[in-house]
């Protein structure tokens, strides 16, 4: 049986977006982004489908200590690096990359005795104001982990761009500028752009590339959606309608009668709400697909449940098809209406949502 509210995988669309990141990025290595769950899709079947990528980027030990379970043998970079000595043990178990952004992280690595066991990713706080080491302090530490018998030389080094998603904001070059400058006399391999850097900022391409969102087909930038960028979006949301009923002129629709019916309408109820990572704050008129054609949400999202207004189709009935984003609808334009990131939306799918690699279960008619 198919659930209420499904979800479905384009994976063939990872090839074409890493084709797009290699198009945009020739000659650099890509390291693909598929922390936090495969950006919520899955990160063993992401990782699958990725497999032409040169590596995988993770948040944390344990993600990529699940990859390596699994049998994915791609070098994986752990981009929150460690935080203690036992983790170190799983670093060198796993053969995980971790990336070095702490005194802390270099005194552990310091007392090890292990010898050229470990890559390294030295990061350079440029601007972000996260993690990494001030340029400043770079020659400091790049000396000490020249010292360090248990990293292997050299080093390689990255920066995080804080600001590219916005294409008018010199920050951007303020940063790779002071990259290129702090690391410029020093070996190893670099790494800089993101995805909004791989696709606007040709100045941030250098040896390695992280591309993230867009390989999951979503634009980075807050104008645009990933299709307009010549990207294959991999996740389209789906539920029914479980129930339609007329709503008479002055009556209220959900929790707090927030919405108001000005004119007799017909209303549907949508099987989907924010326990099912539908967002929460999606206002009323967020438009929804009910057997392709759009309608607007009104009243508030609820756990399990949202209504929309089906004046535009009288024939809708039980069982119909609803598309909350996917073909005809991006789910850039779902996050516009509910003030939030596409990010939030693919990453907040629930557990309940049932997860379908091909294509729709019942096409939109």
């Amino acid at each position: 049986m198919i659930a209420a509210a499904y979800a479905v995988l384009d994976l063939d669309a990872f090839q074409h977006n890493l084709a797009k990141v290699r198009g945009c990025a020739p000659g650099a290595r890509v390291m693909a982004v598929v922390k936090a769950n495969g950006y919520g899709h899955g990160v063993l079947r992401i990782a699958e489908a990725l497999q032409d990528a040169d590596a995988f980027a993770v948040a944390r030990v344990d993600e990529g200590i699940r990859l390596r379970k699994a049998g994915i043998s791609n070098r994986i970079a752990v981009l929150e690096g460690f935080t203690c000595a036992e983790e170190v043990d799983d670093l060198l178990a796993y053969q995980l990359e971790p990336l070095l952004h702490s005194s802390s992280q270099l005194a552990i690595l310091e007392d090890r005795k292990e010898r050229e066991a470990l890559t390294a990713w030295l990061k350079i706080d440029t601007g972000m104001n996260r993690l990494g080491f001030k340029a400043k302090d770079f020659s400091a530490v790049y000396e000490r982990l020249k010292n360090c018998a248990i990293v292997r030389q050299p080093v390689n080094l990255m920066t995080h761009l804080a600001s590219a998603d916005d294409k008018n904001d010199n920050m951007t070059l303020k940063q790779i500028s002071l990259f290129n400058e702090t690391v410029a006399a020093f070996p190893g391999q670099r790494s800089i752009a993101n995805s909004a850097g791989i696709l606007s900022w040709r100045e941030s391409l250098a040896d390695w590339v992280r591309p993230g969102v867009m390989l999951y087909g979503i634009s980075p930038f807050p104008d645009s959606t990933g299709q307009e960028l010549g990207l294959k979006p991999v996740m389209s949301l789906h539920s029914r309608l479980i129930a339609v009923k007329p709503v008479l002129e002055g009556e209220t629709v959900g929790y707090g009668g927030s919405w108001m019916c000005r004119k007799s309408t017909t209303l549907g109820v949508v099987a989907i709400g924010y326990g099912d990572g539908y967002p929460r704050y999606a206002k009323t008129g967020t438009p929804v697909l009910v057997n392709g054609k759009r309608v607007p949400l009104i009243g508030r999202v609820s756990m399990d449940m949202i209504t929309v207004d089906l004046a535009t189709q009288p024939d809708a009935k039980p069982g119909d098809a609803v598309t909350l984003w996917g073909e005809g609808l991006a789910v850039e334009e779902i996050a516009r209406c509910a003030d939030t990131i596409p990010y939030t939306l693919v990453c907040g799918i629930t557990p309940r949502v049932q997860i379908i690699e091909g294509v729709p279960v019942h096409k939109d008619n």
